[in-house]
């Protein structure tokens, strides 16, 4: 079931209704109402998924309770790495086997042309890196005595269940989320009415930006033979716009959803490509991701309580890793990599750069997005012999043909659908994206004169219909993962 779809918003407004209408009931049953519906949810793209998230939530419930009672350390470590094995050993199974298993088959078909090994026909379920990492943070910040275990499993399950950010994030803390499962609902019309405007600005990034950009990306990407290297160069630099909108717009669609059930998501991105640094970068992009393997990676491989050497060896594993949780691709550990390694260079050579702050920020914005852009050309290529050929395109101009990438959006003289956005719509958001900066996307309308606050609703809902993918529902790029 996708935000973006019809269907959604008819399970959307019924869940409402009965949600707010259990409340009167009881607690429990608002709860249950709320669980009831993310299963319904998830179970929409194929019932089969159900059975893996309820055995994840199964295992973390029972597993977070004794690790709590239990006060012998070494018990609790066999508690800890069991849950580990079960929830990354079922995420390995289905994301990363036949990667694993190819990647062997390669290696040892460089000594020999015969094996055994066979790869599975399986299928990746939606959302299951999300909520993997979202029930392990909670079984691991037991196990450090960071907070207690919840007794009641309804409030557990509809944690990790909570349809709106349970295929694709934002990754929420057991710390942050299940105390507001544990109160009792009270509805807020501010707070309802903040999630609606942010669901609204969700799709009109999803529907207007990303899916429009997607045609554009999709034309050089499926065919990258058939352009010159300025055509490439500008499809990745519209993917960078793509990813972002597509990403940060579901993002902001979870977070509006879960506002009109009474439950404040943590925000997932900050305008990262104002960011002057690669540091500052992912400070702003992804958060509830970058904060997880802060915590949980980064810190326990010793984060930077140690000599450089073994500083920039912890950030390259943490990103390196980071790239993997992507996807089973060469390519997505290349990404990470190249972040990483930008991470350790960046601290060592920022202290050596005297200019005065404001031609700093300057210089490291350009400089940030050049490199941060870059790098999407790894993330978006399907494999390594698909990134040498775009490489090859790149450094070669001459391969100049009639299917340029002008001639990609203007037909005759005749703006298609993708380029009247590149007109009339990109720059609008460009300018929405500057003032937003670091605040937020509530505080920038509430501030604002009502005239403008109005204009800008009705500008964004004509745009949506004008503008936006509406003959079909694309799926958010981040499901993949």
């Amino acid at each position: 079931m996708l935000f973006n779809s019809i269907t959604f918003f008819i399970f959307l407004i019924i869940t409402f209704i009965v949600y707010w209408k259990s409340v009167s009931y009881s607690q429990r049953m608002s709860k249950l109402v709320l669980l009831v519906s993310s299963y319904i949810f998830y179970g929409w793209w194929d019932w089969r998924f159900l059975i893996l998230i309820l055995i994840s939530s199964t295992t973390d419930f029972i597993i977070g309770n004794l690790l709590f009672k239990t006060k012998e350390q070494q018990k609790q470590k066999s508690l800890l790495i069991l849950s580990i094995f079960i929830n990354i050993g079922i995420l390995a199974l289905f994301k990363y086997f036949n990667f694993f298993i190819d990647s062997f088959k390669s290696l040892t078909g460089i000594i020999t042309d015969e094996n055994h090994w066979s790869t599975l026909n399986i299928i990746l379920p939606v959302g299951i890196s999300f909520y993997t990492f979202q029930t392990l943070s909670y079984t691991i910040d037991i196990y450090k005595r960071k907070i207690e275990p919840t007794k009641s499993a309804l409030t557990f399950f509809t944690f990790v269940a909570f349809f709106p950010q349970l295929v694709a994030g934002p990754i929420e803390r057991a710390k942050r989320l299940i105390p507001q499962f544990e109160k009792k609902p009270k509805f807020s019309f501010s707070q309802a009415s903040s999630g609606l405007k942010l669901i609204l600005w969700g799709l009109f990034k999803k529907m207007v930006i990303a899916d429009q950009l997607s045609i554009i990306v999709d034309t050089v990407y499926t065919n990258p033979e058939n352009f010159n290297g300025a055509g490439i160069i500008l499809a990745t630099l519209f993917f960078g716009f793509q990813i972002y909108c597509d990403f940060s717009g579901y993002s902001d669609i979870a977070i509006g959803t879960a506002r009109l059930f009474g439950i404040e998501l943590m925000i997932n991105f900050r305008t990262p490509y104002f960011a002057t640094s690669i540091r500052d970068f992912w400070h702003r992009w992804h958060i509830s991701l970058s904060t997880w393997f802060r915590d949980y990676i980064y810190i326990s491989l010793g984060g930077n309580q140690t000599n450089s050497i073994k500083w920039a060896r912890n950030i390259l594993i943490t990103f390196v890793i980071s790239g993997l949780w992507h996807g089973a691709n060469i390519t997505f550990i290349i990404w990470g990599f190249i972040h990483g390694l930008l991470f350790i260079l960046e601290r060592f050579i920022s202290p050596f750069i005297k200019i005065p702050n404001k031609l700093k920020n300057v210089a490291g914005l350009i400089i940030t997005f050049s490199i941060v852009n870059f790098s999407w050309l790894f993330f978006r290529a399907e494999s390594w012999n698909q990134v040498k050929i775009l490489f090859k395109h790149i450094l070669n101009d001459k391969t100049i043909n009639p299917n340029s990438f002008i001639q990609l959006i203007q037909n005759s003289g005749h703006l298609t659908e993708p380029g009247r956005m590149l007109l009339f719509v990109f720059p609008f958001f460009i300018l929405v994206e500057y003032f937003i900066g670091n605040k937020t996307f509530d505080h920038i309308l509430n501030n604002s004169p009502k005239l403008i606050r109005w204009s800008f609703y009705y500008l964004i809902i004509l745009s949506i219909l004008f503008f936006g993918v509406l003959n079909s529902a694309p799926q958010f790029i981040y499901f993949q993962f």
